[in-house]
């Protein structure tokens, strides 16, 4: 019986004229990156796949299970037999007018960390408002929650569960200003056959120039929190910047991370808020011209706000963390085609991920198109002078997972390591469609010859088309 890389292989062999019945061939499931020596699997099933943005939990708490999205629907994966299963199903796409996402279909929020629950939202015909549920992860059953407040979306859950978290504009006429809110179903000029692709993953078109026309629009806008047993809202800020990227603590229900959305330099981005409306504080001040700071997330024991400092934009990178107990900040500099688009860690602190990213991304990384495994070192000056406000250095030993030269970077892979740290999930559309990918942190022990292959050409056997790099205009 003929192995997936021998089919692969074959496939090759034939003329690329024939790319359409090429294109449509289901991508093998495993193979071994002939450029880096790591086992790689592909992990999902079903054209257009997703795994979670990067800073979103997407495992049960009993770490057995994993969340992804598909068109059909959201899905579990079981971390330790790969095996997937659909388990709420989204309505059929409709042929003209809204998108699923905003009337028949779902769209997840987070994984639970109390239950094996993922929350989500749907469009409630009887009542005409946006929804939110929960799924049991294990029985597949689905519990209606509560109605959101009118324009109202929801973004995090806390780590109790009682609470969810979004924003809402105050009036009706702004709504069709906000950012994204009239994206097309399709990348404008792209084949009415185009591979499936990862949804809010993927840039939009003029991405930058919107970003700088929301900013501008000044909308009135509340950050609120709705309890998901009675329903009562209770508004935290009212504002006229743009809200957005709201994250509760991983283990403290009272703590919501939030940004002032924006052109990274044209703003002070991470901000904190209790739930109760009191202690609204900014994390990180920015004191240079063309500093820039984004992409935060929470380090798993919720302790440490991680994110991407860049001091000044696109010429020197550090992944930055601020302890909320010990007021102490860390910085981690690594070299340009280190930088990723986004980062992730173990709960322990002991291994780093990015994604990296082509020569179109801020960096401008000649050869950053990789998944990155980072090794932290922290640097100690012994009997160097020292103080409580200081930053604490250290940098980045590096090591490529997986080679990305054929991923097309408008598809954010968006890295995150397994609970056991042996696997870093992303989401590649390097094969044309979006799928989700695994590759294991351990090299490969085991690889047998056929199995060892580049992964660029790889791909190209499935996807003919070369990636273009992404326009810098973020």
């Amino acid at each position: 019986m003929l192995s997936a890389l021998r089919i692969v292989s074959l496939l090759g062999v034939f003329s690329l004229g024939s790319s359409l019945a090429v294109a449509q061939a289901t991508p093998p499931r495993t193979w071994v990156d002939k450029d880096t020596g790591h086992r790689v699997y592909r992990l999902s099933d079903e054209p257009g796949s997703s795994g979670f943005y990067f800073n979103v939990n997407a495992y049960s708490p009993d770490k057995k299970l994993m969340v992804y999205t598909a068109p059909d629907g959201i899905h579990t994966l079981e971390l330790a037999t790969k095996k997937t299963r659909l388990l709420v199903a989204n309505a059929p796409r409709p042929a003209t007018g809204d998108r699923p996402g905003f009337r028949g279909g779902v769209r997840t929020i987070v994984v639970g960390s109390k239950t094996n629950s993922v929350f989500f939202t749907k469009f409630d015909p009887e009542t005409e408002a946006n929804t939110a549920y929960k799924a049991d992860l294990i029985t597949g059953a689905v519990t209606r929650l509560v109605a959101l407040p009118p324009r109202a979306s929801i973004t995090s859950v806390n780590a109790d569960e009682t609470l969810a978290a979004g924003t809402y504009d105050e009036n009706e006429e702004d709504v069709a200003k906000e950012y994204g809110g009239n994206r097309p179903l399709t990348t404008p000029g792209a084949p009415n056959n185009a591979p499936p692709q990862a949804g809010n993953l993927v840039q939009p078109e003029g991405k930058g120039a919107m970003m700088e026309r929301r900013l501008a629009s000044r909308i009135p806008v509340v950050l609120y929190t709705i309890n998901l047993k009675t329903g009562s809202v209770k508004e935290l800020l009212h504002s006229t910047d743009w809200i957005g990227h709201l994250l509760f603590s991983p283990t403290d229900p009272q703590l919501l991370m939030y940004c002032h959305e924006g052109p990274w330099q044209k703003v002070d981005r991470i901000w904190m808020i209790h739930t109760d409306g009191t202690h609204n504080t900014l994390i990180h001040k920015r004191t240079m011209l063309m500093e820039i700071a984004g992409h935060e997330f929470w380090g798993l024991d919720g302790r440490t706000i991680w994110y991407d400092w860049q001091y000044p934009k696109g010429e020197d990178f550090f992944l930055a963390g601020y302890n909320l107990e010990t007021h102490r900040r860390t910085a981690y500099h690594m070299q340009r085609n280190e930088w990723s688009i986004h980062f992730n860690l173990t709960h322990d602190l002991s291994l780093f991920t990015g994604d990296g990213g082509d020569p179109g991304q801020v960096a401008k990384a000649p050869d950053g198109e990789w998944i990155e495994l980072f090794r932290p070192r922290e640097i100690r000056g012994e009997g160097a002078l020292d103080d409580p406000n200081f930053w604490q250095p250290g940098v980045f030993e590096s090591e490529h997972l997986v080679n990305m030269a054929h991923h097309n970077y408008k598809l954010e892979p968006n890295v995150r390591f397994t609970p056991d740290k042996s696997m870093v999930i992303f989401t590649s559309n390097m094969f044309g469609a979006s799928y989700v990918i695994g590759v294991d942190v351990a090299k490969a022990m085991d690889a047998k010859p056929d199995e060892v292959v580049s992964t660029p050409e790889l791909a190209s056997r499935f996807n003919p088309s070369k990636p273009t790099p992404t326009p810098n205009d973020k």
